[in-house]
């Protein structure tokens, strides 16, 4: 009878091997030649993701399918993943998290009980924060990397080249990061024909940060009037210094009111145990005493 058993164990985890490699054999293998290289963690996940991207990936609304590629963009990760993709990362992430707490209870030899359903759900939203902290920190970055490659293009411009030449220096001799990479994308869609203006209005339109729009549409306004480019950026690049100075005072001053909650929560309280310790035990032993 055991033998028995361990025969249709064996042929029931042989047919489920064999099933799951038929069912991988239909997902193609997806051509990432011109896609950014994958991250090591991600590599090891990888044809999982290939696989719940294939059968679940169909079932997302192209509503979705839009919005995360918005997003996917704007965090520059459109040549990384895909929104199918990304999706089954999210379920990837939600079994992990899911999958992890439960063991954490096994081992504790207590009952989990909905706690794992509830780490599901957090790492099923975990993707999309990490998503939006990723875009946050790039509009971060280059909102204060954009006056720096303002002046490069003012100066080149005012020597003489024309826009897409000052584009080219700066995007050579200009510190690297998110706004030389969008620089490049909009000197590609400039190499393959699309006007200089409407080159920055796309880039204008991937990033939707004012202070990117505010320059394409002064620029806009200086092609279309014949007035002079270079004083144009020059005028852009000090109103955003400025407003880069104006941002830092902010924070500056916004800083005592923000340690006004350490200091009332950590610091006071540790400070009146120690001094008031040392007369609460006198106080003690004074009543003992008597």
């Amino acid at each position: 009878m055991t033998l028995i058993i361990s025969i249709a164990i064996g042929l029931a985890i042989f047919i489920s091997i064999m099933a799951l490699a038929k069912i991988r054999s239909y997902v193609k293998n997806t051509d990432r030649q011109y896609m950014d290289p994958l991250p090591r963690l991600l590599k090891l996940v990888w044809p999982f993701v290939t696989f719940l991207a294939y059968y679940f990936g169909e079932l997302l609304s192209v509503e979705h399918i839009e919005k995360s590629k918005i997003k996917l963009r704007r965090a520059g990760l459109t040549y990384l993943v895909t929104p199918q993709q990304f999706f089954a990362l999210k379920l990837i992430s939600a079994a992990s998290f899911g999958l992890a707490s439960w063991l954490c209870f096994a081992m504790l030899d207590k009952p989990a009980g909905i706690v794992p359903l509830a780490f599901a759900l957090f790492g099923f939203i975990f993707p999309e924060v990490n998503l939006n902290d990723r875009q946050k920190n790039i509009e971060k970055q280059i909102v204060k990397m954009l006056p720096v490659y303002l002046d490069f293009i003012t100066m080149a411009v005012e020597a003489g080249m024309n826009l897409n030449s000052a584009l080219m220096q700066a995007v050579e001799k200009g510190p690297p990061g998110p706004l030389n990479i969008e620089f490049q994308k909009v000197l590609r869609d400039i190499k393959a024909g699309v006007g200089k203006i409407d080159a920055l209005r796309n880039m204008s339109e991937r990033l939707n940060i004012k202070e990117i729009k505010s320059l394409v549409t002064s620029l806009s306004h200086a092609e279309k009037s014949g007035s002079s480019v270079g004083e144009t950026l020059r005028i852009q690049s000090e109103q955003r210094r400025t407003e880069r100075f104006q941002r830092a005072e902010k924070l500056a001053m916004q800083a005592p009111v923000k340690l006004v909650g350490p200091l009332v929560m950590f610091i006071f309280p540790t400070t009146f145990i120690v001094l008031f310790f040392p007369i609460a035990t006198q106080i003690y032993a004074l009543f003992s005493q008597g």
